[in-house]
C-alpha cells in the first residue's frame, strides 16, 4: 500500500536552495558517498552536505578528473567506482569496509542521459538501465552492513520526472528491438523510484530508510552545447537568444535548486519516520495519476501510483537479483 506519499509541510518550495535545506543541521561526524559526486548536481550536493559537516566521498569513474572538480570543497575524498563494472563496485565496498567507517547516507546520483545509440555492458545491459538501476542496486547492497551499521541511514536515488511515463520492458530490458533514448531513460528512473520503494520496504525496520528525488529540469547556466539548443529551445528551456530560462515552478532550476531535494532525502531530520518516497520540489510529493502531456510551458512531475506500485517494484528487485547474479 502506498501510504507515506504525500507531502509534509517541509516549508521548502521549488526554489529552495540545498543551502536553506541544511541551514541550522549539523552534519558533523556523519559520512556521505555521493556517485558522481563531482559533476554539476552531484557536485553541489556534495559541496552543500560537507559545507553542514558531513565527511562526503565521491565515487566516479574517473578519479582524475573527479578530484579536479572537487578541489574546491574541503576534506572530499574520491574514490574509483564504475557502475557498469561489478568488480568494481565491490572492490569500493571492500574499501568501504576495510576502513571501519559506518555509511549515514549513500547518495546514488550518477546516471547516463540520453544516448542517442544503443549501449550496452559488458554484460549486454542497456547503459543507462545498467548505470542508473543495476550498479547502484549492487553497490546499495554491498554498503548495506555500512548503512546497517550507522543506525538510521539514508539511500537517496536520483530519479526524474520521466519516471512518470517511463515503462519497464519487462521482456526486453536491454532494447535488443525499439531502441529509443527517451524510453531507456525513463526504464532506467522508473526503475529508480520502484527499487526505492522495494528497499524501503525491507530494511525500514532495520533502521533503513530510501527515498527516490527529482531535482527538476537542469541544463546549467550555459553555454549550451550548439546541437542541443534547438531542442532545449522547443522544450521552453532556452529563449531566442540561447539563454537558460529559469522557472522553478514549472520545474525548470538552477543547480543550487535542484539539489535541495537531493539533500533534503540524504539528511534532513523532516523526513525521519517515513521512507520508501518520490520527493519533489523540497518535500513528498503529491500522487496524481491524470495523464499529463510534456509541453515547454508543463513539465508533469508529480507521482503516479504506477511508479510506486509495489507489486512491481517486488518483481524488479527480483529481476535484477537475477541479472547481477
Amino acid at each position: 500500500m502506498i501510504t507515506d506519499q504525500h507531502p509534509i509541510g517541509t516549508g521548502f518550495t521549488a526554489a529552495t536552495t540545498a543551502d536553506d535545506v541544511l541551514a541550522g543541521i549539523d552534519l558533523t561526524g556523519r559520512d556521505v558517498v555521493v556517485t558522481g559526486g563531482h559533476g554539476r548536481l552531484g557536485h553541489e550536493t556534495s559541496r552543500a552536505l560537507a559545507a553542514a559537516g558531513a565527511s562526503v566521498t565521491v565515487a566516479a569513474r574517473d578519479t582524475d578528473r573527479a578530484s579536479a572538480a572537487v578541489t574546491d570543497i574541503p576534506g572530499v575524498r574520491v574514490e574509483q567506482l564504475d557502475l557498469t563494472d561489478p568488480a568494481s563496485i565491490d572492490a569500493f565496498a571492500a574499501r568501504w569496509s576495510a576502513s571501519g567507517r559506518p555509511l549515514h547516507a549513500l547518495v546514488n546520483n550518477a546516471s547516463t542521459l540520453f544516448t542517442p545509440d544503443r549501449q550496452l555492458d559488458a554484460r549486454g545491459n542497456e547503459r543507462s538501465f545498467s548505470t542508473a538501476h543495476l550498479g547502484h542496486f549492487q553497490l546499495t547492497r554491498a554498503l548495506l552492513p555500512a548503512l546497517l551499521e550507522a543506525r538510521g541511514a539514508r539511500v537517496l536515488t536520483v530519479t526524474s520526472g520521466a519516471a512518470r511515463n517511463g515503462q519497464i520492458r519487462w521482456d526486453d530490458l536491454a532494447f535488443a528491438s525499439g531502441y529509443d533514448a527517451g524510453a531507456a531513460y525513463g526504464q532506467a528512473k522508473r526503475a529508480n523510484v520502484l527499487f526505492t520503494v522495494e528497499l524501503d520496504r525491507r530494511y525500514a525496520d532495520q533502521g533503513i530508510r530510501a527515498f527516490a528525488a527529482h531535482p527538476g529540469v537542469i541544463i546549467g547556466p550555459g553555454p549550451h552545447d550548439p546541437s542541443r539548443v534547438a531542442s532545449y529551445r522547443q522544450q521552453g528551456l532556452v529563449d531566442e537568444h540561447g539563454a537558460t530560462i529559469i522557472d522553478p515552478s514549472n520545474g525548470k532550476k538552477t543547480i543550487e535548486q535542484g539539489a535541495a531535494t537531493l539533500v533534503l532525502g540524504a539528511a534532513s531530520p523532516l523526513l525521519d519516520g517515513i521512507g520508501g518516497v518520490y520527493l519533489k520540489d523540497g518535500d513528498v510529493a503529491v500522487i496524481d495519476d491524470e495523464v499529463r502531456p510534456l509541453t515547454a510551458d508543463s513539465i508533469p512531475a508529480d507521482a503516479n501510483s504506477a511508479m510506486l506500485d509495489p507489486d512491481d517494484a517486488r518483481r524488479l528487485w527480483t529481476l535484477t537479483e537475477q541479472l547481477l547474479a
